[in-house]
């Protein structure tokens, strides 16, 4: 019986153990569902009624911005990019633009005489004895053009001031009678102020006179920097192409090297048509004014070939100067005769001899032509004007090629063979179509 209460007390604290091993537990789970303990409320805080949203992160400014007006940015300062670029380059051709003109005129000599050079080659003819006799023959006939003019201006030139005065003449008269009632006085006024102008203006022309001795200075250099410049082109275009390749960067050669025979085709087609154009319009105006009596029938003829270079405009200005003389050495209706030959003549070129000669590879639209003359003529004169046109064509040339080269058109689905060819190797152009510069 001393035994009894020692086992109880041992069974009610083995139960006691349990029971707090429970309450543990207990306390645990509740734990983990409530989160932690969160301290007491004060009672004199009153909580608020809703919770603030969480601050959105904000976006990137260059995100915040419409995508249309990053479009924009960005097309604008890489066109800003282009145009200082160009504005540079302007005024280093500016600075040099003697040379730069020299080179020019070189390769529209050397497209137009280069096909002789490769002609010769296919016979048989070295190159050195082709070069040679081909720059001099072509040399010697404009030579022999340029002498022909001077020596009938200069021979004509005391018969033209004659029949200019009696045509001043004339005109007078015609105005003393006319239905404009202009009197003698009027007249004799106007021709004391051309006198008076002239006085006037006397240092202006001497000044002038002067800059024409630079004027013909440059002219000299410019003539033998052209004609030593078309030496080396006929001579050795084909090893001055390929060292302009090397500086153009390895990624970008194989376009380049594809463009450039495309484009001296563009400019001797060019050329050439133009050459055969301008000499048609010069033989038929000139026949024309020749039996219409004109005085230096010829040399007008001869400058309406040199004008005929410059589109549209040289084709205007030569016929005024033709319609001018007519009027002032044989009366309004030689003036009249000569305008309606000038105009046909024109009218044939423009919409027949043209599309006929050029092509299609050389085809420029009109307003082109107009808007590239006219900035040419603007930038560098008469030389621009001249350098313009074939400017425009051959630069059309390369940018269509150059486009069709970096997007090349996908084989058809239907077409038989494999579903990619392999690439072709561009072959070498052959002597006659190399670039020569």
């Amino acid at each position: 019986m001393s035994q009894v209460p020692g086992w109880l007390a041992r069974i009610g604290a083995g139960i006691t153990q349990v029971g707090e091993r429970l309450d543990e537990r207990r306390a645990e789970v509740e734990k983990e569902h409530t989160g932690p303990e969160r301290p007491p409320v004060v009672d004199h805080v009153q909580p608020t009624a809703y919770a603030p949203p969480a601050p959105q992160p904000r976006p990137h400014p260059a995100e915040a911005v419409p995508w249309g007006v990053r479009v924009a940015a960005e097309a604008g300062w890489r066109l800003l990019v282009l145009a200082g670029t160009l504005w540079v380059l302007m005024r280093v051709i500016s600075a040099v633009q003697l040379v730069v003109f020299a080179f020019v005129c070189a390769l529209l000599i050397t497209a137009l005489l280069q096909p002789t050079v490769a002609r010769l080659r296919r016979h048989g003819v070295p190159r050195g004895p082709a070069t040679a006799m081909t720059a001099v023959l072509g040399f010697v006939v404009m030579g022999l053009i340029g002498w022909f003019v001077t020596w009938q201006v200069m021979e004509n030139i005391d018969l033209l001031s004659n029949q200019i005065q009696d045509g001043i003449d004339e005109l007078r008269k015609w105005l003393l009678h006319s239905p404009f009632h202009v009197t003698d006085k009027q007249i004799n006024e106007i021709a004391k102020n051309l006198r008076e102008a002239i006085g006037a203006n006397t240092d202006q022309i001497t000044s002038a006179g002067l800059e024409g001795v630079t004027v013909i200075v440059e002219a000299l250099t410019g003539i033998l920097l052209t004609v030593f410049s078309t030496l080396f082109l006929l001579y050795d275009g084909r090893r001055i192409w390929e060292w302009t390749l090397k500086l153009v960067p390895a990624a970008a050669r194989p376009g380049v090297a594809g463009a450039g025979p495309r484009a001296w085709r563009t400019l001797t087609a060019y050329v050439r048509g133009t050459v055969i154009v301008a000499l048609i319009d010069a033989i038929f105006i000139g026949l024309g004014i020749y039996f219409l009596n004109v005085p230096m029938a010829v040399p007008l003829a001869v400058f309406i070939f040199l004008f005929s270079f410059i589109p549209l405009v040289g084709a205007v200005a030569s016929g005024a100067l033709a319609v001018v003389v007519a009027l002032v050495t044989q009366g309004v209706f030689t003036a009249i005769m000569t305008l309606v030959v000038v105009l046909a003549v024109q009218q044939i070129e423009g919409h027949i001899l043209q599309p006929f000669i050029l092509g299609r590879a050389v085809r420029v639209h009109p307003l082109a032509v107009v808007l590239s003359v006219t900035a040419g003529g603007i930038v560098a004169g008469i030389g621009g004007a001249v350098v313009a046109v074939p400017l425009v064509a051959v630069t059309n040339t390369v940018v269509g090629y150059l486009r069709s080269y970096a997007n090349p058109v996908p084989h058809q689905a239907s077409q038989p063979g494999p579903a990619t060819a392999p690439a072709e190797t561009p072959k070498r152009p052959p002597m006659d179509e190399a670039p020569s510069a």
